[in-house]
């Protein structure tokens, strides 16, 4: 089975180009790599990059890109993309905790929900949710995420196909009340999402199969969702490019501060300017 994500970093990578807007991108102990990442993203043309952080540190390193001038590029990121002062911006690495809450804070939204876009080791791009270890602790609260991401996927001209992952195999049924739990609230999920016009299959924990068939994993919740995103970046040399932050007019990308370079995210947040629309 073909999954429906050929050619969707041509997709992103066109759309970017056609819009180059102007994107901010939060910086907090800057490095050389890092400012390299974001005028690469201004060379190739993807964005008009806009560095939000102290002016010292970042010229201590040196760039001629435009800088923002501030101790706190948690609070000024929020601010920036409230105001419209920016098209998009990205998290960097500004702290995730400051950045998420003054977002929710200054756009008035009372609950965030993220997809991270993934590279395989071998660049087969596909989504992940839930990916923070706060996220997707209810069946609920796990089918608005897909509703939402899916809908978000479709901006690109690909239809979401869902592999749903649990705990164990169905022949595990018995062994572990917590997995039995895990296999039961995956299938009510496939069940429910199919209802809902949503492709949707349970794979059990067998994600080696869900990703060769689906573009998009949803984990059993959001600590198996972060330890397979740091898994799969950290060790087994695939690429996190970033987590759109799932909202209807403003456009934001989460990102980990570890890997350091944010050119392919700067790439994501431009190719989703003109599409900004409410996701339902």
């Amino acid at each position: 089975m073909q999954k429906k994500t050929d050619g969707l970093l041509d997709i992103i990578r066109t759309r970017a180009l056609d819009n180059c807007p102007r994107v901010a991108l939060g910086v907090r102990n800057p490095t050389p790599k890092l400012i390299q990442s974001a005028e690469k993203a201004e060379v190739e043309g993807y964005a008009r990059v806009v560095l939000v952080g102290d002016q010292r540190d970042i010229s201590a390193i040196g760039t001629n890109l435009e800088v923002i001038d501030t101790p706190q590029p948690e609070e000024v990121l929020g601010s920036l993309l409230a105001s419209g002062d920016v098209d998009a911006a990205v998290r960097g690495t500004a702290k995730a905790s400051g950045t998420l809450s003054h977002l929710k804070e200054i756009l008035g939204i009372e609950k965030l929900y993220r997809v991270a876009f993934l590279l395989t080791h071998d660049n087969n791009p596909f989504f992940l949710a839930p990916v923070g270890i706060d996220e997707g602790h209810s069946l609920s609260d796990k089918i608005e995420l897909v509703k939402r991401s899916a809908a978000y996927i479709r901006r690109f001209g690909i239809e979401p196909e869902v592999g749903i992952l649990s705990g164990g195999r169905m022949g595990d049924l018995g062994r572990d009340e917590r997995v039995d739990r895990t296999l039961a609230d995956a299938d009510f999920l496939a069940n429910r999402l199919n209802d809902a016009g949503i492709d949707a299959k349970h794979y059990t924990i067998l994600i080696e199969d869900a990703i060769r068939e689906s573009n998009f994993i949803l984990a059993p919740d959001g600590i198996s969702g972060n330890l397979i995103f740091r898994s799969l970046v950290f060790l087994g040399g695939g690429n996190g490019i970033g987590a759109p932050v799932l909202m209807d007019r403003h456009v934001f990308i989460d990102t980990s501060r570890v890997g350091g370079h944010y050119t392919l995210a700067i790439m994501l947040a431009a190719s989703l300017v003109s599409n900004k629309r409410e996701v339902v």
